[in-house]
């Protein structure tokens, strides 16, 4: 069976774009640059840019393409006992960060709507976690299905499923060529129109005046690389896949760059248009911006809805902001499924459009559970547990398999033999020692932390059951599909 191909080089890079730019880009970035260090920030951010974001990139987009398979079919042609490693990535990926990442954008989506008449009133706060979310009192408190929320996420796995089952050049490649530009537009439009707003130039100031001194902490280096690494979503198996499907000719290590560059250049985008805002409620409140600033969900659907209550045109303000969410959201949730799809498909041969409905199926079964009145919590701890370890693992353990396993002169061959920007020993030297040991410091801190101070104040029992079984369960999953065969002539 032959190898679907992007129908060009632009629909693959505005795909691998996509998929990198979610909604952490929008809500994570300028709140982590701001609390580290605002305009100094961007030095270890570009720093990890260069010596780990763009590195990894090219790793995975030249594992997938030399190897022409999705990541367990890779790995299991590096090295034939670590496809569990492929598969585990994508598993805990897609049964995992998908499940509770389109109940996010299925709340995005409810705000666009809610935008048109402010639905949220004078307290946003209330509004989003007393009336919509209706919150439990915590995780052991799974409460009753928010209908509003499910409703919306089934929109949201229905899109999915639209564009995943049109396949990689009607459905991925046709839909990322329509949301990326859109995306971009509607970012420019919300900074421009937010550099207007009376005040934005002292959010502006909070966001980029630099505190060089923050330079000499630890933390503020390990956030830019966790930062860099979370927002390539390098480790997710998505990049190897979408390789796979590029003609013998590619410029991976020009791609890479430009992926990279650009999916940079909109969280620094996306800080002005956060930031602006933030300012403006500030100076129309007449508090100083400490007191309006929040980080993710916080800012989202809290100090940004408030915002949007004070600012003239605020209606078309807010829907232009949450229709971005969804748009961000989407071009990241396809490329998660596709990524385990091409998995399945590759190992057992499975057609693809029942494949994709099937799997659709299954997890909006799975993100039933998130949106109920104890969803939140089960978010919280099954993204921290998800991202802070399964990923970060997965990427050591890639770059060990990689550097030390792999012949890595060989694949840095195969992408100097068909890339413009040639790579040379520093790069197999990031890859075998570098980004490890980095990986390993994010790790390590991380658990330091989790011992120090249980996750947020949740129970041991919480954490342990939630988080640490995700893992456990869809690991165990990995390990059996890959003791499967493979189709025949597929696995060698």
């Amino acid at each position: 069976m032959q190898r679907e191909q992007w129908n060009s080089q632009i629909g693959f890079l505005l795909a691998a774009v996509g998929s990198a730019i979610g909604l952490g880009n929008i809500w994570r970035f300028s709140y982590i640059a701001y609390s580290n260090g605002g305009g100094a920030f961007l030095i270890p951010y570009i720093t990890a840019l260069l010596t780990a974001g763009i590195s990894m990139l090219i790793l995975e987009f030249g594992l997938g393409h030399e190897k022409m398979g999705s990541a367990p079919l890779a790995f299991s042609r590096v090295r034939k006992g670590w496809e569990w490693l492929g598969w585990w990535s994508v598993t805990f990926v897609m049964f995992g960060i998908e499940l509770y990442y389109t109940v996010i954008i299925a709340w995005c989506l409810s705000f666009f709507f809610f935008s048109f008449n402010l639905a949220w009133g004078s307290d946003p706060n209330n509004f989003f976690f007393n009336e919509y979310l209706k919150v439990s009192s915590g995780p052991g408190e799974i409460g009753s299905i928010r209908w509003p929320i499910l409703i919306s996420t089934i929109v949201i796995w229905l899109l999915n499923w639209t564009i995943v089952c049109r396949g990689l050049k009607k459905g991925i490649e046709r839909a990322n060529k329509i949301f990326m530009p859109f995306l971009f537009i509607l970012m420019g439009t919300l900074v421009f129109w937010s550099l207007s707003l009376e005040g934005a130039m002292n959010g502006i100031r909070a966001y980029l005046t630099p505190d060089f001194s923050v330079l000499t902490s630890p933390k503020v280096w390990v956030d830019a690389y966790s930062q860099i690494f979370f927002d390539l979503s390098l480790g997710f198996g998505i990049m190897i896949a979408y390789s796979s499907y590029l003609p013998e000719k590619a410029n991976l290590s020009r791609n890479a760059l430009l992926t990279g560059t650009i999916n940079c250049s909109f969280s620094l985008m996306s800080g002005f248009a956060v930031f602006s805002v933030l300012g403006f409620m500030a100076t129309s409140q007449g508090k100083p911006i400490t007191e309006v600033v929040s980080q993710s969900i916080g800012l989202a659907f809290v100090a940004y809805p408030k915002a949007v209550s004070l600012i003239p045109g605020g209606k078309i303000f807010g829907a232009i902001f949450f229709l971005s969410l969804v748009l961000a959201g989407l071009s990241s949730s396809i490329s998660i499924i596709e990524a385990f799809s091409s998995s399945m498909v590759d190992k057992f041969n499975i057609p693809k459009k029942k494949l994709v409905t099937v799997l659709c199926g299954m997890g909006l079964l799975g993100s039933v559970i998130f949106t109920c009145q104890g969803g939140l919590y089960w978010l919280d701890i099954t993204d921290h547990f998800l991202s802070h370890y399964g990923l970060v693992v997965v990427g050591i353990l890639e770059c060990l398999l990689l550097g030390w396993v792999f012949d890595i002169k060989k694949l840095r061959e195969h992408i100097n033999g068909i890339s413009s920007i040639q790579l040379g020993l520093w790069w197999d030297r990031l890859i075998k020692y570098f980004i490890p040991v980095i990986l390993s410091v994010i790790f390590i801190s991380d658990v330091y932390r989790e011992i120090k101070s249980p996750y947020e104040g949740y129970s041991w029992t919480s954490l342990i059951c939630i988080g640490f079984g995700w893992i456990v369960v869809t690991l165990a999953t990995a390990v059996i599909i890959s003791l499967k065969p493979w189709r025949r002539g597929i696995g060698d």
